[in-house]
């Protein structure tokens, strides 16, 4: 198995992966298929299912898909061109990209949010089609949004489930499995960035490497600077004021007094995550950690390090990303890194075994620590539900993320303590969250029609 850390790790815009990102990325790949075929189209329409048709309005599933229907992509959006882009849309009833004729569409009548089953293949499903001249479907595809931005069509995901089956990946450290990853660096005497670096040496340069993970943690820190200075309430009708400012103001005016209580340490942490994810929930840019919902956690614990303990490097952030990216790695190949797929455990859970796993680390811990840390850190996120209130991105998981960042500083505390041996495994730990996700009901996950989505007033 592998998973570039570059595939974890992605810049792209908010407030969600698996509902902005994934919609938008299956519209671009949508858009090469039609280019790639000798039919003439005259129209488009689209479809959402399941959890993107449940919570689609608040994570802006639409307006994605009609973005990526126009061109825009993720890492390269542009907020002003977007909205000019949706304008014209609506006004014209036509979207025109490269390379193929102006394609009728009215987003009021050929964007629908089915609310039915969902598709068998995953609960974040949609359906794209292209007309002819007279309003006939001549070709379609349904596409899966499996979290973090990762998207399949239904064809790739039905091969992908018998992907296990398969020769190992073609790497110097083809591992599956966390029991795997301790044996190979037992035997190779590497850490595990080490051997995550000799994976990704096959596909680029060292040089790429280094300007890649430099660029991810550029774009992680700029998002805390801009939440921590940002003011307002975040779009979607619940009226959520942005608090990240006002914390940071108090904790600075704080700093240097005697009184000032151990634990607010937890405070730094908490900002630097809820600055990151009220970014997130403006529609700003992200880093994918490993998803959209769950993308201050990491960052946070980064920022935590290297502005609050001492003997922290810069220098060591890639080290930090590449242990990352390969203990989330572990989760998405063996369990799922989507709120719609296993509740939150799945997002948060995984940002924080990752975040542990890079903490213990880059602070010196063995292998068996560091995986020691990431199974502390997800086990204590096992069973949460992914329940949003009104579908966005806000509620509890703003204030979520600050407290996934602490339970990732403390597990990556309690592994170094100890000598890396423990009862339960990673490995264990991953397939709990697998089967829990697959018996957690359907109305816990990324559907907004259970927990605290009709406990709260969202109006």
């Amino acid at each position: 198995m592998f998973l570039s850390v570059f595939d974890m790790f992605k810049v792209g815009v908010g407030p969600s992966s698996s509902h902005t990102m994934g919609p938008m990325v299956a519209a671009g790949k949508f858009l090469d298929t039609l280019r790639a075929s000798p039919f003439h189209f005259h129209g488009l329409r689209a479809s959402l299912h399941g959890s993107l048709a449940f919570t689609g309005v608040g994570h802006a599933t639409d307006r994605a898909t009609i973005l990526g229907l126009a061109g825009f992509e993720p890492a390269s959006y542009d907020a002003e061109k977007a909205e000019a882009a949706l304008a014209a849309i609506a006004e014209t009833h036509t979207i025109t990209v490269p390379g193929l004729p102006p394609l009728a569409f009215d987003p009021k009548k050929d964007l629908t949010f089915d609310f039915g089953p969902a598709l068998p293949g995953h609960a974040n499903g949609m359906i794209l089609k292209a007309t002819d001249a007279q309003g006939d479907v001549i070709l379609q595809e349904t596409y899966y949004s499996i979290g973090g931005g990762f998207v399949l069509t239904a064809a790739e995901l039905a091969d992908a489930g018998a992907g296990k089956a398969r020769a190992k990946a073609d790497v110097p450290y083809p591992f599956e499995t966390a029991d795997e990853m301790l044996a190979m660096a037992k035997s190779s005497g590497l850490t595990i960035a080490q051997m995550k670096l000799a994976n990704e040496l096959k596909f680029r340069t060292k040089a790429e490497i280094d300007k890649g993970l430099s660029r991810l943690w550029e774009v992680m820190n700029a998002c805390i600077s801009r939440g921590m200075v940002g003011e307002g309430i975040l779009p979607g009708g619940l009226k959520v004021r942005r608090r990240a400012k006002g914390i940071h103001d108090a904790l600075m005016a704080e700093r240097g007094l005697n009184q000032t209580p151990p634990h607010t340490i937890n405070d730094w942490m908490s900002l630097y995550a809820m600055a990151v994810n009220e970014e997130n929930a403006a529609g700003g840019q992200v880093v994918t950690a490993p998803t959209n919902g769950a993308a201050g956690v990491l960052p946070a614990t980064i920022r935590y390090w290297l502005d609050h303990v001492p003997g922290a490097s810069a220098s060591r952030v890639g080290d930090f990303l590449l242990t990352a990216a390969a203990v989330g790695g572990l989760c998405k190949h063996n369990a799922s890194i989507s709120g719609a797929e296993c509740g939150c455990q799945a997002e948060v859970g995984s940002a924080a075994a990752m975040s542990a796993a890079g903490l213990c680390a880059v602070m010196g811990g063995t292998v068996m620590q560091v995986e020691n840390a990431a199974e502390i850190a997800l086990e204590h996120h096992l069973g949460m539900t992914c329940d949003p209130v009104k579908g966005l991105v806000q509620v509890p998981c703003i204030e979520r993320n600050g407290l996934g960042a602490i339970k990732a500083v403390s597990a990556a505390s309690l592994a170094l303590r100890g000598d890396g041996v423990h009862l339960v495994s990673l490995d264990a730990c991953i397939e709990t969250m697998r089967q829990t996700g697959h018996d957690m009901h359907e109305k816990y996950k990324e559907t907004s029609l259970g927990g605290l989505a009709v406990n709260v007033p969202n109006c």
